[in-house]
């Protein structure tokens, strides 16, 4: 079946979805709020009757496909294989292109395509920060870096390093554990850096489907070559790893199958890893970011990558989202909030059973998103470096 109307949507995807429901315990809009509008099957209900039956793109159903997280939690649970992902990243760039994103947003992603003006703003707001000046939200770390923080690296590595845009301007520590893990396993790493910036990971999850192409022929364009990119950003990792999708080109699929997250490099190369000394006796709280459980497929790396260095102890949620949601957690605030809810009450129950005061998760909207609720947020790479680090001053 052919593409059909104004959202261009392939009709076989959308025959695909039988209606069966499965999808819905795991869609964290509809835990929520109940709303079959709000699931998975109700927003491919509300695709087709606007492709096929010429109903109307009204309020309703622009809230309907704009409250989507997009965690892909209902792919990994569909028995049918249905693309929701293909479906809503296209319906969304329809939206987009018919009613801009807020200006704020927009703004805002424009500012990661410039990453020393983003370094420039972050040392200002760390400064406001001391200051008492800037309110905690899921927008920030607790405690942003002052400047000068941001190590070099030799050219020439045999790996590289993604870097990104917040992650390196926010978060500079953990491409630093990065490093230090890889390094100690007897390996070189080149930073891709400010020459690089952002993956527009962000731009294509606000329908921004130009803007995500036009970074993505930006990065493909600065990393040539044939080394492996290792990402510690999930968000970032499962957008690089869609570019072969997202340009439709050979050289863009190429550039794809060179990106790994790097818990899937280092479970795949624990050679690598020096033999621990021993756990830490302290456990920390597994939380999965849907971008590496649902759209990579490799959480169970962090498991392979930390479980030798530290007690792991999982939720009992099934992987549902935290809220964060890339832009989600901008536009949707409330929504956010009430999805946060459902994890801060299953990382609470993980506390109370294990003892653990800490959560590790491999992605920055996540980690950012939970601390703006108080908890104590590491990245599990931070986890590894902290345990080869004390393994060395034995």
């Amino acid at each position: 079946m052919t593409v059909l109307g104004p959202l261009g949507l392939s009709g076989d995807s959308l025959a695909a979805c039988v209606q069966c429901g499965l999808c819905l315990p795991h869609c964290p809009t509809y835990r929520v709020t109940g709303d079959e509008s709000r699931s998975p099957r109700g927003r491919i209900s509300l695709m087709v009757a606007a492709e096929l039956e010429g109903a109307p793109m009204d309020s309703e159903w622009l809230a309907s496909m704009s409250t989507c997280v997009q965690c892909l939690g209902c792919e990994t649970a569909c028995p049918s294989g249905v693309p929701f992902e293909e479906l809503i990243s296209r319906t969304r760039a329809v939206m987009s292109s018919n009613r801009r994103p807020p200006l704020r947003i927009r703004l805002g992603l424009r500012l990661l395509g410039r990453p020393r003006l983003l370094r420039w703003g972050v040392s200002v707001l760390a400064v406001a920060q001391r200051l008492h000046l800037v309110p905690r939200t899921g927008l920030l770390p607790a405690r942003l870096p002052l400047g000068g923080r941001h190590r070099r690296s030799a050219p020439g590595g045999d790996l590289l390093v993604f870097t990104g845009c917040v992650m390196d301007a926010c978060q500079p520590e953990i491409h630093d554990a990065v490093e230090d893990v890889l390094v100690a396993g007897g390996r070189s790493v080149e930073r891709t850096g400010a020459a690089v910036g952002c993956c527009g990971a962000l731009h294509a999850h606000a329908g921004l489907h130009e803007e995500a192409v036009a970074r993505a022929g930006m990065v493909i364009a600065a990393l040539p070559g044939d080394r492996p990119i290792l990402v510690d950003s999930a968000g970032c990792g499962a957008a690089l790893k869609r570019y072969g999708e997202l340009l439709g080109t050979p050289a863009a699929a190429a550039f794809s199958a060179r990106v790994f997250d790097v818990h899937e490099w280092l479970a795949a190369n624990m050679e690598v890893l020096p033999e621990p000394s021993g756990r830490s006796s302290e456990p920390v709280v597994v939380q999965d970011p849907c971008h590496l459980r649902h759209a990579q497929g490799v959480h169970g790396a962090v498991r392979d990558v930390v479980g030798p260095y530290a007690t792991l102890v999982e939720l009992d949620d099934e992987g549902l989202c935290c809220g964060a949601g890339g832009a989600f957690q901008m536009m949707e605030p409330e929504l956010a909030t009430e999805v946060r809810g459902r994890k801060l009450a299953a990382i609470g129950r993980a506390f109370e059973r294990s003892g653990a005061r800490t959560v590790i998760s491999a992605n920055p909207g996540c980690a950012m998103y939970l601390e703006a609720a108080g908890l104590e947020v590491r990245h599990p790479m931070e986890v590894v470096a902290e345990a080869l680090e004390d393994r060395r001053g034995r």
